[in-house]
């Protein structure tokens, strides 16, 4: 791979395009963007368990590392762009103000495509996220020891060896990683009892007690002007909001150096240094993992209590009974594994103690009357394998039973697919994440797609299942499934019912495409109205269309809203939850829309020349608040709403439909739009794509939507489900100030300065001077004058662009077009498209890779 630049890869049935593979990354040392994706391959079976279900935050050097004297450019991101394949894991984080999405690096596919875009560092928080995303508790606790000026590693030792007998004590036994930059972090495991706030406070007092006993060596104020001679032990990084560089990350310093976890003896070495990126694949290469014991703690499974042994303490024969068959079902499972060799968990010594969720023997057949067996917790795992497929596991008498499935979960009735009868598994396993090493049965990434409790109708050992699995939100199934298990005397196969939760019938293929159908049939049991955010878009290109059944609409260039219908009322809401109601009056006359409750979701957009969509006409109706303002623009620009999506009509949630089939209930509702209202139906276009984006670009407009007919409507997430196709470019921007304007712009402003938030900073990404009305001249600066701050927020801009400049408070938030990016990470030829009041600082992110 080194001599090529250029390569197409499969990495776990994932296709990668590794580009650029001899760019100098570490210039100092002439590593290569080759040798650093030949690392991550090597450490990936030791990093990727230190770091599976971690959001990640990331830091990239696009353009190289760059030397001692001269750092390169770094980007500072967490959000996952766009532009980011489909498959890769990820969570939704709410925060304060906004929800990220970030990647999580539970595989070699991620981890290959993160050292592709130049993501050096890694790193992520002491927690881990359920399949929903939600944040559980702190799972490791870290202290990070950091000289000061006229201290090193030595020191650092030595304080490390103090923390260690105290934290023995209670105990914990530390690990020591040489962080790869300057000191040492110590980690020890947890076992999830404790919220983070509790943590960060003990490991606050640890830090002051080390300070009180050791004054002349440690300190835990982070003050600068106290850390002379001294190393700072730094307890804050146990906040839930802090992250740390996971172990085995690279480091994007002048030398390719390496958080290296180490042994407690090599610390006692006069001779211990940081390691690179060439020592960690030797170390490595032997197979042993310094940092298995933290990476390598499994937390007992959901509803399970690890010290729970009391039914078989009572003298339970039944429990004791339980015990011997669970341990021969489990058998052949233990034989398989070497636990020596594998992360992947075994039973425990009570494995029996969990009382079995069926009565008598499994199978017999429910009489008229009885009681359908109840059912228990499942898990769907993702296994990359040597062939990537999903392993199907169903609690049973105490176990997992469990089903390979090579082609997946059936989207229709119309298809069986293969399910390939394993060996049962132990009930640890439903939490299992990891990587099998190579050589190890199961070799590969095994990740949770999705999880939940199923109810049972029918088991027949060895014949038969019928069974009703409900997911976590987000999670891969999509909600609530009915499907059977069927052997057919040679194989299992897998069948998604017909009928299913709630009186809905299953989508069927043939008829989706053969019938018109009636409008969706309603539950018969009205339902609240959920709170609904809007479903996003990933960027793409018709490249990424391969596959699947694609309905096509045009992009409508305007502000996304979320439209809900009650008894007397219609409200507007922005993707960022700005309530826009009394902004847009006339889309919001209750007459013009069908009776009864609904939740509808569409774009907002201003119509300029040749009836084409016009966003920056629609800026005139943005932030508009008192009522003559609003009266006065919307006689001199008004504005139409384009629907493309229903998510709940007459009681019913329909979020979980397929897209075909919400869009056909859609028509329907359109069809009782009042005709003299502003109101229209974004319609579907039956035509080849590429057609598509060559009659949008003769139209001037912005682009096409495809979207997957059979995918659900996943609130508040982004997804490869939906693609926008975008003529130009595009990327959202910080502004952090403007140049003063001259000659006909006196008054006003020459350039605004535009960021991408870096930490606490802006990232300087270029200036824009073209694109601007003359009203919006005046616009931009009534939003600028009041958020005049002394202070540049840029942690990069150069001198030439900083001088004369007028500093602003970072939170306005705009739009650009532009040509390219420059080496130095500029825009290039940028044009004022407008603002976006619907987005957040917060949100902005490098867009595409």
């Amino acid at each position: 791979m080194a001599g090529k630049q250029q390569e197409r890869v499969n990495v776990e049935g994932h296709e990668l395009t590794l580009t650029n593979l001899g760019k100098i990354i570490y210039p100092e040392t002439g590593t290569t963007k080759a040798e650093v994706l030949e690392y991550y391959a090597a450490v990936a079976p030791f990093l990727i368990p230190a770091a599976a279900n971690r959001p990640v935050t990331r830091k990239r050097w696009v353009n190289g590392v760059g030397t001692a004297e001269h750092p390169g450019q770094v980007f500072f991101q967490k959000n996952l762009e766009d532009s980011a394949p489909k498959w890769i894991p990820r969570a939704a984080i709410q925060h304060s103000d906004h929800t990220n999405v970030y990647p999580m690096v539970n595989n070699l596919a991620t981890l290959t495509w993160m050292a592709q875009i130049a993501s050096l560092e890694i790193h992520v928080p002491q927690w881990q996220v359920d399949p929903s995303g939600k944040p559980l508790r702190p799972d490791r606790f870290v202290l990070d020891l950091d000289p000061g000026p006229g201290a090193g590693l030595p020191e650092c030792v030595e304080v490390a060896k103090l923390a260690r007998s105290i934290l023995q004590d209670m105990g914990m036994d530390p690990v020591p990683v040489t962080s790869g930059s300057k000191g040492i972090h110590l980690y020890t495991g947890l076992d999830g009892t404790l919220k983070s706030e509790q943590v960060s406070a003990f490991a606050k007092e640890l830090a002051r007690a080390l300070e009180s006993d050791h004054p002349e060596l440690v300190v835990s104020d982070m003050k600068k002007s106290l850390r002379h001679g001294k190393v700072l032990v730094d307890w804050s990084q146990n906040s839930g909001n802090k992250t740390t560089i996971v172990p085995y990350s690279l480091r994007g310093r002048a030398l390719p150096t390496v958080a290296a976890p180490r042994t407690w003896r090599e610390l006692s070495s006069p001779s211990l240094d940081h390691l690179d990126y060439l020592a960690v694949m030797k170390r490595v290469a032997t197979g042993k993992d310094h940092f298995a014991s933290i990476s390598d703690r499994h937390l007992p499974p959901h509803g399970e209590d690890e010290n729970d042994d009391d039914g078989a303490a009572s003298g339970d024969s039944g429990a004791r009974e339980r015990v011997v068959t669970v341990e021969n079902r489990l058998a052949k499972y233990v034989g398989m594994r070497d636990p020596g060799k594998t992360p992947e968990p075994f039973p425990s010594s009570s494995v029996g103690s969990a009382t079995p969720h069926s009565g008598g023997s499994s199978s017999d057949q429910p009489k008229p009357g009885d009681a359908p067996p109840p059912g228990g917790i499942f898990v769907i795992q993702e296994h990359h394998a040597r062939r990537y497929h999903l392993d199907l596991r169903l609690e049973r008498d105490g176990v997992l039973a469990s089903w390979a499935l090579p082609r997946g979960i059936p989207e229709t009735p119309d298809r069986n697919n293969l399910a390939v009868h394993t060996e049962d598994h132990p009930m640890e396993y439903a939490n299992f994440a990891g990587v099998i090493p190579k050589g190890e049965y199961g070799a590969g990434t095994m990740t949770i797609w999705d999880r939940g409790e199923y109810t049972c109708e029918k088991w027949r050992d060895g014949k038969e299942v019928i069974a009703t699995l409900t997911g976590e939100p987000g999670g891969g199934l999509g909600g609530t499934k009915r499907f059977a298990l069927i052997n057919t005397g040679q194989n299992w196969l897998i069948h998604l019912m017909k009928e299913q939760p709630g009186g809905r019938r299953a989508s069927s293929a043939s008829s989706a495409k053969s019938e018109a159908r009636p409008p969706v049939t309603k539950h018969a049991a009205p339902q609240p109205i959920p709170n609904y955010t809007p479903m996003l878009a990933t960027s793409g290109t018709t490249a990424d269309l391969r596959g699947g059944d694609w309905l096509y609409e045009l992009k409508w260039d305007g502000i996304r809203a979320i439209i809900t219908g009650t008894e007397g009322k219609i409200r507007l809401m922005s993707r960022n939850g700005n309530d826009l109601t009394a902004a847009y009056p006339e889309l919001t006359d209750r007459a013009c829309w069908p009776d009864g409750d609904f939740v509808a979701d569409g774009e907002i957009v201003a119509l300029g020349k040749g009836s084409r969509p016009d966003f920056g006409r629609l800026q005139l109706r943005m932030n508009l608040v008192k009522a003559a303002d609003i009266e006065r623009a919307r006689t001199t620009v008004p504005v139409q709403l384009m629907l493309f999506d229903l998510l709940y009509d007459g009681g019913t949630d329909l979020s979980g439909l397929p897209f075909r089939e919400r869009r056909e209930g859609l028509s329907g509702f359109a069809g009782r739009l009042r005709k003299d209202c502003p109101l229209h139906l974004s319609a579907m276009l039956d035509h080849d794509v590429e057609d598509l984006m060559t009659s949008a670009a003769e139209l001037g407009l912005e682009g096409v939507m495809a979207k997957k007919a059979d995918s659900r409507y996943v609130i508040g997430r982004r997804s490869r489900s939906w693609i926008k196709l975008k003529l130009e470019q595009s990327q959202e921007v910080v502004v952090g100030g403007w140049r003063p304007g001259a000659g006909a712009r006196a008054g006003t402003f020459g350039a605004l300065l535009l960021g991408i938030p870096d930490g606490d900073k802006l990232h300087y990404v270029g200036r824009v001077g073209t694109g601007f009305k003359d009203w919006q001249l005046r616009d931009v600066m009534e939003k600028l004058e009041p958020r005049v701050v002394s202070d540049s927020p840029f942690a990069d801009i150069p001198r030439e662009d900083a001088a004369g400049a007028m500093w602003v408070s970072p939170d306005l938030v705009a739009e650009v077009t532009f040509g390219e990016w420059t080496g130095p990470g500029r825009l290039r030829h940028p044009v004022w498209r407008g603002w976006r009041p619907d987005k957040s600082a917060g949100e902005v992110t490098l867009a595409g890779s």
